[in-house]
């Protein structure tokens, strides 16, 4: 199989490409290097420096190819309420730039990573039989790319999946990004002997997913053959998984050894107090199931970064709108 992988220079991108190396398949991809790293590219990938919004780009360098997988993304929720041009045309401009040069050069199916900010503030377990509600405009630009893609695959009789992952970590993530990513964020600022920042009580609970258990599911949504046209959840909903962000700070701490306590901030806008998913289906449909324990999975993501070492924090992306409510920590580059 020939596999095509947008944001492949980025923390899923890249895990995804040697996971199907390693099984012999051709795997290409692009990244535009924002937030993706030169670093973390197989040798093995055929790699084309493109931005996905550029569609002639797309139809040039999408050709030959069994499936996309289109994991490129400015993946930013809080950053979105303060940039929603920049975010939204990457999203939706992006995916539709994909979706349309992949359909034009004739792949067998699409397979987009969309988010779980789709569910927006509606009571957790967010199961893919919701109704959708978002509340910023990264949730309503993902949901808008999921519509898209279903409505240019039926016409044009092309197969298609939509994952929804929750919270990856693991290696080859992005810890330089002030704007996303509390694991990372955390950890960074630790192994510079800096108080981690916590906006609001530290109250809010989140679902974290490793990055090799997102994998085994993808895998399926994009090589079964008898799965297609379905929205799937990808991230545990055991009990045991899910996790305050003070009690995050808390296992951080632990692992590094870190002995200050962490600074509070206001919440940030339209930020979710709980977030986690049923994944019932991806259980039924595509045989998931937790290889790592949520504290292997943060172990295992706070040594990859302690391996890599502290890194001055980059802030590639502008923040459009300044004001009152925009957060300090960004407005001033606290970070």
């Amino acid at each position: 199989m020939r596999i095509f992988i947008t944001g492949v220079a980025g923390f899923l991108g890249s895990n995804l490409a040697d996971y199907y190396i390693k099984k012999n398949y051709k795997v290409f991809g692009c990244d535009n290097l924002v937030g993706g790293e030169l670093s973390n590219l197989n040798k093995k990938i055929v790699f084309y420096r493109a931005n996905c919004e550029n569609f002639a780009s797309m139809l040039k360098i999408i050709k030959n190819v069994d499936v996309v997988c289109h994991a490129a993304a400015y993946a930013h929720e809080g950053l979105s309420v303060f940039s929603p041009s920049l975010i939204t045309k990457n999203i939706i401009a992006g995916s539709s730039s994909v979706f349309s040069a992949a359909i034009q050069n004739k792949v067998k199916r699409i397979v987009f990573c969309s988010s779980m900010a789709r569910y927006g503030n509606i009571k957790p377990p967010f199961k893919e039989s919701d109704m959708p509600k978002p509340v910023d405009p990264y949730g309503v630009a993902k949901l808008a790319a999921e519509e898209i893609l279903k409505i240019l695959c039926n016409i044009h009789n092309v197969e298609y999946n939509i994952a929804v992952p929750h919270n990856i970590i693991g290696p080859k993530q992005n810890f330089k990004d002030p704007f996303r990513n509390v694991l990372g964020i955390m950890t960074n600022r630790m192994l510079q002997n800096k108080s981690p920042i916590i906006y609001g009580d530290g109250t809010q609970t989140r679902s974290f997913s490793d990055i090799d258990d997102c994998i085994s599911c993808l895998d399926q949504l994009i090589v079964n053959k008898k799965i297609k046209s379905k929205v799937v959840n990808i991230g545990p909903d055991e009990e045991i998984n899910l996790i305050s962000i003070n009690e995050l700070f808390r296992k951080i701490s632990n692992i590094l050894k870190f002995n200050k306590e962490p600074i509070y901030y206001p919440d940030r806008p339209a930020e979710i107090k709980n977030s986690h998913c049923s994944s019932d289906l991806a259980r039924r449909i595509l045989n998931y199931k937790t290889k790592y324990t949520l504290d292997e999975s943060i172990e295992r993501a706070v040594d990859y970064i302690k391996k890599k070492g502290a890194k001055p924090f980059v802030y590639n992306y502008k923040v459009e709108i300044k004001n009152k409510h925009t957060p300090i920590t960004w407005k001033k580059k606290i970070f």
